[in-house]
């Protein structure tokens, strides 16, 4: 039986590769995605979200609009990675499905109630709604399966502010929550620096495929490409949302993997968004979550571009 996946995205860039590598997989059913403020202006995640689900031919799937704004704080969008609009700056897709009745939490809470023990979750964007599911249900983490995290910036600078991955600093207060009361897998910034990069070699086998998908992930790389390039001097990208969901569609695909005490700083200032995870046990704190060490890049690799030949991504696995 397939694993059932609620993906909660804040649709831009790579998020949208996340939802190919969840939808082509033939190990989980995306059962809803539900969207949140983070990377580019709402309305337009919210549309990247459909169009991607429509390429796919899978408009059946209910896309639910959730939180506007991180729970307390003000933030920015990150346009400057992935262009206005958030697929590349070219692409601002009207697809005219609308969205599912309801609110994401509600979504996400009743789908959780409605099958205790058979939801993950796939948490890809910042984590507002998630923390509002919490606050809704407090038996929520007995209720779900797994929960599978992009935050953090475990060992290593954040890609937004040094002290931060962007998807905790943008709502550190939910972070905080989630971090808390759910027992979490994440997977950080500095592992996709590590095993989550796509460079030249890459990009030329996608250019060679010329399917649907594959035409897709040049358009949203473009821009991305070009900030890695003006930023740190680096061609290519990285896929810090597809890691995440081949971590939870292939767990084989991890090398290693430990339990820490893991906590995320809520308050403003130079530390926004700062995730701590105790890795040498000094604070005394019973481990809360996992944190994913190190995964297997090269098969990694393979599963993306499994999909961009419109394959399932564990058909190489």
């Amino acid at each position: 039986m397939t694993r059932r996946v609620i993906v909660d995205t804040d649709t831009a860039g790579d998020d949208t590769q996340a939802l190919v590598l969840s939808l082509l997989s033939e190990r989980v059913t995306v059962d809803a995605v539900t969207v949140v403020a983070g990377n580019v202006e709402f309305e337009y995640e919210v549309e990247n979200a459909k169009y991607t689900l429509d390429l796919l031919g899978r408009s059946d799937v209910p896309v639910y609009e959730g939180a506007r704004s991180p729970l307390l704080k003000a933030w920015e969008h990150a346009d400057q990675v992935h262009g206005e609009g958030g697929l590349g700056g070219d692409l601002f897709p009207d697809t005219g499905i609308d969205s599912a009745d309801g609110h994401a939490v509600d979504a996400i809470v009743e789908r959780a109630r409605a099958a205790p023990g058979e939801i993950s979750l796939l948490c890809i964007g910042p984590l507002t709604n998630v923390a509002l599911a919490l606050a809704r249900e407090p038996d929520l983490p007995d209720l779900l399966d797994e929960v599978v995290v992009m935050g953090g910036a475990v060992g290593t600078l954040g890609n937004d502010t040094p002290a931060a991955e962007y998807n905790f600093w943008v709502d550190p207060d939910a972070a905080k929550r989630v971090v808390r009361d759910l027992d979490v897998t994440l997977v950080d910034w500095g592992l996709t620096l590590r095993d989550g990069f796509f460079g030249p070699a890459d990009f030329e086998r996608v250019a060679a495929l010329d399917t649907p998908t594959s035409e897709f992930f040049e358009t949203i790389a473009e821009r991305h490409r070009a900030f890695s390039r003006e930023q740190n001097g680096t061609d290519g990208v990285t896929l810090p949302d597809s890691l995440a969901a081949a971590c939870l569609l292939a767990p084989e695909l991890v090398d290693r993997e430990a339990r820490y005490y893991v906590d995320v700083d809520e308050r403003e200032g130079l530390t926004r968004g700062y995730s701590l995870v105790d890795a040498n046990g000094v604070l005394d704190e019973e481990p809360n979550a996992t944190v994913v060490e190190s995964v297997d890049a090269d098969r990694f690799t393979e599963m993306v571009h499994a999909t961009l030949a419109g394959d399932a991504p564990e058909s190489v696995l």
